[in-house]
């Protein structure tokens, strides 16, 4: 379906689209954003950051000034990992006085799921640095004009969709758990509703001052001191010195292999990016890619987060010593096993919601910047005067494994967010990432597969069907080939169909690029509200 130079298209199209560009992301408004950085003359990092702003907006749940993400840069002459994740607190040394505070978030109906808020879940964000950072080296357009759309759609509102509605509603305990949230998210006494109005006239007022003074007064201004004193009064550790002394870490991605192409992703400290690496290590190893194969890849990636593995990330030589041949050798030997006598499985409880979004923008030089970030479900302190819902990356399970408050001050958390480019000869044939916490690394992982072994156009391979495994059950969207899951209940598996396709399973945002023509396409995931935009 062709579409014009100033046209937008939801999920579920596949775009032929000129040279000049395409952005994917988690709504219309954010994609639509980028795509006209791009129309302008921006590249793609320009692109990405004007997107990344109004995505604060527009699906402001998952993300923002409190948040933390990476974003890996491709461009014709290098390829950089721009690290601007959430650090732990501490530098200050001051003493926290309050507990994480679990509320209980329905997933489903039936089961619900607790997320720990409050104070003592705060991190140091480290998004304003790192947009800020990623424009000063990459970029081309100033930092007031792209932050420009994002003031007027907070000061002016934006319509909530169908799936921010969801969002909404399963976040409602969180977002809602203080007077300040209640103003912005229920201010008329009830939570905003699809076709309502979304306004946060306080996120326009920081947004147009960071276009034009940048981080500084959220790092080392009034605004870095308002957010400390806030949370530091409410019992959490978030310090002056802690905001003063952060910086982005520009690092090297790591690089896996898989049918031919390289796959550049998010290194170490970051677990999730060596994980799909991994995985796809292993299946080029087992060389079939069926639903079998895919699970026990996902199995062997789970087995190996081990404590030992979680020291590692932040040792030295770490990522070379965990993707070795030899090691990678008897990992798909093991899951080779894997795949034939029956054994016995053992049924484990569901995953996390993972409040994640992605970006992927690429211009028509080739250029890539995949961008994810996440405020983690928040932390339920929306500061004053400053436009700030702080993190609660200190209080997220699956950052933590093996206890809360056990990571030293200063540190990065670990993260499963996976922005990653596909590169074949050294050129760029895709880029994109995805929202959803644990699933983040099987959601890449099977849209890979779908891309290069399958042969499928990218919005085919973003909407395909896919399966998670972890706690020894396999979790499976419908369209998932019925025998392929017969046969993983008879080796002793837990099989959890699904009755329709759900954002549990991630988003993907991608664009694919031909590397004889030039053309792009994108896909926008359907699981959380995904759009694409072109040039």
């Amino acid at each position: 379906m062709p579409i014009g130079t100033s046209s937008l298209a939801r999920t579920g199209y596949t775009l032929s689209v000129t040279r000049k560009g395409a952005v994917a992301a988690g709504h219309p408004l954010t994609a639509e954003t980028g795509a006209a950085v791009l129309r302008q003359g921006g590249n793609a990092v320009d692109a990405a950051v004007a997107a990344v702003l109004t995505s604060f907006v527009a699906e402001s749940p998952l993300t923002g000034l409190g948040a933390g993400g990476f974003m890996l840069v491709h461009a014709p002459d290098e390829n950089v990992l721009l690290d601007f994740f959430v650090a732990v607190p501490g530098r200050d040394g001051i003493e926290r006085r309050s507990e994480l505070d679990p509320v209980p978030v329905y997933f489903s109906e039936d089961v619900p799921q607790i997320f720990n808020v409050g104070a003592a879940s705060c991190g140091v964000p480290g998004t304003a640095a790192g947009l800020w950072e990623a424009l000063r080296r990459f970029g081309s357009m100033p930092m007031a004009d792209l932050v420009r759309p994002a003031v007027g759609h907070a000061r002016e509102g934006v319509v909530v969709n169908a799936e921010q509605a969801f969002i909404f509603k399963i976040l409602e305990p969180i977002l809602t758990h203080r007077p300040e949230g209640r103003a912005i998210y229920a201010p008329q006494g009830q939570r905003l509703r699809q076709g309502d109005v979304f306004r946060f006239g306080e996120l326009s007022e920081a947004l147009e001052r960071y276009g034009v003074e940048g981080p500084e007064p959220f790092y080392r201004g009034e605004l870095a001191r308002a957010v400390s004193e806030w949370v530091v009064e409410r019992g959490g550790t978030l310090g002056v010195e802690d905001l003063g002394s952060y910086e982005p870490i520009a690092r090297y991605p790591a690089r896996g292999g898989f049918r031919g192409r390289d796959v550049l992703t998010n290194p170490p400290p970051a677990s999730g990016g060596i994980l799909i690496a991994f995985g796809l290590d292993l299946l080029d190893r087992l060389g079939a890619v069926g639903v079998e194969e895919v699970v026990a890849v996902m199995e062997e990636a789970q087995a190996a987060r081990t404590e030992e593995f979680h020291a590692g990330l932040y040792e030295d030589g770490w990522l070379e010593l965990f993707l070795d041949p030899a090691r990678l050798d008897a990992a798909a030997e093991r899951a080779r096993s894997r795949l034939r006598p029956p054994g016995d499985g053992v049924a484990g409880p569901g995953d996390r919601l993972g409040s994640t979004t992605h970006i992927t923008a690429v211009d028509g030089d080739g250029r890539c910047a995949s961008v994810t970030c996440s405020n983690g479900t928040g932390s339920g302190l929306i500061v004053p005067g400053t436009g700030v819902h702080v993190n609660n990356m200190l209080g997220e399970e699956d950052l933590n494994p093996f206890g809360f408050h056990t990571l030293p001050a200063g540190r990065r958390m670990p993260s499963m967010m996976s922005p990653t480019v596909l590169l074949r000869d050294g050129e760029l044939e895709a880029g994109l990432g995805s929202g959803g916490s644990n699933r983040i690394r099987s959601a890449v992982l099977q849209t890979i597969v779908r891309l290069v072994a399958d042969g499928m156009e990218v919005a085919t391979a973003v909407e395909a069907p896919r399966v998670h495994f972890e706690a020894g059950a396999v979790q499976a969207e419908p369209g998932i080939d019925p025998d392929a899951l017969a046969h993983l209940e008879a080796r002793g598996y837990t099989i959890a169909p699904w009755a329709e396709r759900n954002l549990f399973f991630g988003g993907v945002h991608a664009v694919s690029r031909n590397l004889e023509t030039g053309e792009l396409r994108g896909g926008g995931d359907p699981r959380r509200g995904g759009a694409i935009a072109v040039a």
